[in-house]
């Protein structure tokens, strides 16, 4: 038997592990390591100075130079009409109501204005001065007059104030047409929206011959869009193309859960031109005698080479129904089977819009008269008794 002497030890295996480096060599890397990144990422900024410079000066202004020119013609359009444009105030129950800096506290009758001629008339929208005991124009020169309110229109939102100011203050604005607008052409707002006097807001013509329905639930016919601000205290103010002539009464959206942004309406200047002289002749225009019809945007005919009135759309129930007239239809291929086209009144003959309406304008609700139409290849007269279309809505 072997004694323990005499056995021989058991061979090692290698198990494959090998020793680490000592943990001063760790550290020595470590500290190198952050060396290393001091050096790479130190900032490369200044050491902090002093918080305060007590020598630090205004920076020298750079020259602008000359302004460019579509912003010299906004400036000079606007110096040219502001003056014209007013700021009304409606005096209720022995209180002025002024426009108010809080846009939830805005009111009706309160708004914009702009002066008519140098006699002191002052046009503004209907919304603006209805249910107004007084009203007080302050002018571009901050002086203030009192007013009293010569007509309103209701359906087309137009009234007219007169005020007994000297004529020197009062510079009218200049007259366009709205006749020739086109979709895309540039236009100014100039009012008083919440109570900021005289703000030029700037946009193009967005859309024409739109239907606005009114608070009152009245239709005004032939509006202009525009995504021109048009905010309440905007109302009764110019809208302007870029000579700097009023081509439309702004008419703000008095209900704001109508309103929608980038979107506002004007009535156009051919019914302004047409309405207010009335209105300032003491002409009643509590009534209006019309025929119960549309009638197609002048654009429109003028596409079609028609010479007349085309009519767009009958009301039904209207006077012009009972007699038979025909409106304008689509057809089943999708085009258009044009209506009658009015040509004549009582012998007059009718070239378009304003033709028509100033041969109605000269009769009396309940008047029977007489229109010469063109119905396809005929013409014939139709016989017509005119109704009451301020209340045909």
């Amino acid at each position: 038997m072997d004694t323990l002497e005499s056995q021989t030890p058991a061979p090692i295996v290698q198990s494959g592990y090998r020793r680490g480096p000592d943990r001063w060599t760790v550290v020595l890397f470590a500290m190198l390591l952050g060396v290393l990144l001091v050096v790479v990422f130190r900032p490369t900024g200044r050491a902090p100075g002093p918080l305060h410079d007590m020598e630090a000066t205004p920076r020298p202004v750079t020259a602008r130079g000359e302004l460019a020119g579509t912003e010299r013609s906004t400036i000079e359009l606007f110096e040219t009409v502001a003056p014209s444009v007013v700021y009304i105030q409606v005096v209720q129950e022995g209180r002025t109501r002024s426009l108010s800096l809080d846009p939830a506290d805005i009111v009706q009758g309160t708004g914009s204005g702009f002066i008519w001629n140098r006699e002191g008339y002052v046009v503004t929208n209907h919304h603006v001065v209805a249910g107004g005991e007084k009203w007080k124009v302050i002018l571009a020169d901050q002086t203030e007059w009192d007013a009293r309110l010569v007509g309103a229109y209701r359906d087309e939102d137009l009234a007219v104030l007169k005020i007994e100011a000297p004529a020197e203050r009062l510079p009218p604005i200049q007259i366009g047409t709205s006749d020739d607008l086109r979709v895309g052409q540039s236009v100014f707002a100039i009012g008083n929206p919440f109570g900021l006097d005289h703000t030029l807001t700037t946009g193009v013509i967005s859309g024409l011959d739109r239907q606005l329905r009114t608070d009152g639930d009245v239709v005004i016919d032939g509006v202009i869009q525009t995504d021109a601000a048009i905010n309440p205290g905007n109302s009764g103010g110019p809208l302007l193309d870029s000579a700097g002539r009023l081509i439309g009464v702004n008419t703000a959206i008095v209900n704001p859960q109508r309103s929608a942004g980038g979107i506002g309406f004007a009535v156009p200047v051919d019914v302004v031109n047409r309405r207010v002289p009335r209105l300032i002749r003491g002409e009643d225009d509590s009534t209006r005698p019309g025929l119960g019809v549309t009638l197609a945007p002048e654009r429109i005919a003028a596409q079609w080479e028609i010479e007349g009135v085309l009519i767009w759309e009958i009301l039904r129930g209207s006077t012009a129904a009972r007699a038979g007239l025909r409106p304008t239809r689509r057809s089943w291929n999708g085009g258009y089977l044009l209506g009658d086209v009015i040509v004549g009144v009582d012998g007059t003959a009718i070239k378009g819009r304003e033709d028509l309406f100033e041969a109605l304008g000269a009769r009396n609700v309940g008047e029977a008269i007489t229109l010469r139409v063109q119905r396809g290849e005929s013409a014939l007269d139709v016989q017509v008794r005119l109704q009451d279309i301020s209340r045909s809505r």
